[in-house]
């Protein structure tokens, strides 16, 4: 079972139209009864809905229930869960809602299934199998190397002023020095 959200009007559908409907239509008819508090709106609403249902009722594709028997309300948790896929990292550890937790299962994956669920208890799974893990609550520092500092060995500073890279380009000068250095 997959829930799929609709967080536009367009995905919403009927309940859209049915909530336009009561936005416009209901309202006008409201103002023609002449309604003007909420127990005569009530009263109202109890006479329009039958006979909007009436109108605008759609019946079922097929006849049967489609939903499927429920025996076991201890895996009413794990349907109701909301679950969400990991990276496993290469030393074991997740991150999920800003906290990082330690597998202690040696699995050879990429990817784990964190199932948060309704009663706050949180499971990380792969393939179905429970993992066992620890929340890390201190991170960690990172080893620090010490840099070899190789790039002094090849810095020799910037070059002087009098350096011919410092000199302007001009090519008069440049004929001079061509033409002194030649025998």
């Amino acid at each position: 079972m997959t829930v799929i959200h609709a967080y536009s009007p367009q995905a919403k559908g009927r309940v859209e139209r049915l909530f336009g409907t009561f936005q416009d239509r209901v309202i006008k008819e409201m103002q023609l009864a002449g309604i003007r508090n909420k127990d005569e709106g009530n009263a109202f609403l109890k006479t329009y809905l039958p006979g909007y249902n009436r109108r605008y009722r759609v019946s079922a594709a097929k006849d049967r229930d489609l939903h499927r028997s429920f025996k076991n309300y201890r895996e009413l948790d794990r349907i109701l869960s909301i679950r969400s896929s990991r990276a496993l990292r290469n030393d074991f550890t997740i991150a999920h809602n800003k906290r990082l937790y330690q597998i202690k299962d040696n699995i050879r994956a990429k990817k784990v299934t964190v199932e948060e669920r309704t009663d706050g208890s949180m499971r990380i799974l792969h393939n179905g199998q429970r993992l066992r893990y620890q929340e890390i609550t201190v991170r960690p520092e990172k080893e620090r190397k010490e840099s070899l500092n190789l790039h002094k060995a090849w810095d020799r500073g910037k070059p002087t002023g009098a350096h011919p890279w410092r000199a302007p380009l001009n090519l008069n000068q440049r004929e001079k020095a061509a033409a002194s250095a030649t025998p």
